[in-house]
């Protein structure tokens, strides 16, 4: 289980349903400190962004925290706000609805919000891939995602990958409701529990469970974690996109290259419970797999942005049954016009 608030929860790179309102009205939030308040040394006013995150603030979030924390948003005139997400927290909704000019999802979950009429787009890659995977404990006979037939996995039932890995390896499987609960993995030697890798093997192991993975990855799904926007606001305000995006690129540049000093004491000021070893490890895992960085062969950077993955995604998606063909236009799903350009 992954450092955060609430000690019964896992991390997903989506969330549960739940009442979005209420906790994002409660949800914590973290600002510049008061030397950079809401105007410049030169009296200047700033420009105010609230940015919703997906989950409880951890280093998977260190360049938005470290560009905060070190002024570069203030640098290029804007006044950032990151709001702390959760299980309940809806981020396609409380972007579509105006709560938040950006939010932080993956390019599937924004896909399918688009396809619901939410006025979002994704304008930055986060992770180029998603570590998303099926955890087990090691002791578990599970190696191949063949495998997985006849077995029982707890997913978010409305993940893309599921009917993905069906259709993919011709097997059939049972899934119940992620409650991001430890306990199962920690007293059955057999569950199967989705989760992200570069994190919860902290806790668990910490625990006494040694665990084992099946990155999702490995099956051929790599959908993206992104910065989407609201799409007015991205039409209404395309220079300050512009500049939120690349002082987002410098704080995470900074953060994996640099000193994440910074950026992880103020992630601690808003999730208290985190601690220094797991800012390490999920930094040093964050850095191993090239998530943020991505594959320089291929083109990808700091924040850059595949639209060719992500057409891919879509086709996936239509040829699953979740998308009605053309219902996603790509230019309605992402676009790269608000990127730094090289």
């Amino acid at each position: 289980m992954r450092p955060m608030p609430h000690p019964l929860f896992f991390r997903s790179s989506h969330w549960l349903a739940g009442i979005f309102f209420a906790a994002a009205i409660f949800a914590g939030c973290a600002k510049q400190d008061s030397s950079s308040a809401a105007t410049t040394a030169d009296g200047k006013k700033l420009f105010p962004i609230r940015v919703q995150l997906d989950w409880f603030p951890e280093p998977e979030n260190g360049g938005l925290y470290q560009a905060l924390a070190k002024g570069y948003f203030a640098d290029e005139g804007l006044d950032v706000t990151l709001l702390s997400g959760g299980s309940n927290v809806l981020v396609t909704q409380f972007v579509g609805a105006g709560q938040a000019e950006i939010g932080q999802s993956a390019t599937t979950q924004v896909i399918q919000a688009v396809a619901g009429g939410l006025p979002v787009i994704n304008i930055a890659a986060i992770f180029h891939r998603m570590p998303t995977g099926l955890m087990m404990r090691a002791d578990n006979p599970i190696t191949t995602f063949a495998q997985l037939d006849g077995k029982t996995i707890m997913a978010r039932p409305e993940a893309v990958y599921l009917p993905y890995l069906k259709k993919k390896y011709g097997i059939n499987f049972t899934v119940i409701p992620q409650d991001y609960s430890p306990a199962h993995l920690l007293q059955d030697a057999n569950f199967i529990q989705e989760g992200f890798f570069i994190a919860e093997p902290y806790n668990l192991e910490k625990q006494g469970a040694k665990i084992k993975w099946l990155p999702l990855w490995d099956s051929g799904y790599e959908p993206a974690l992104t910065l989407f926007a609201n799409t007015k606001f991205a039409a209404d305000h395309p220079e300050q996109l512009r500049a939120f995006l690349r002082a987002f690129v410098r704080g995470w540049k900074e953060y994996l290259e640099g000193d994440p000093s910074a950026g992880n004491a103020l992630i601690k000021r808003n999730n208290p419970n985190a601690d220094d070893d797991f800012f390490q490890f999920e930094r040093e895992q964050i850095a191993k797999y090239n998530l943020v960085r991505g594959d320089p062969a291929q083109g990808e950077d700091y924040g850059t942005l595949s639209l060719a993955k992500i057409k891919n995604e879509i086709a996936l998606m239509e040829d699953l049954g979740m998308l009605k063909p053309g219902a996603v236009p790509l230019e309605k799903a992402a676009t790269v016009e608000y990127l730094p350009k090289k």
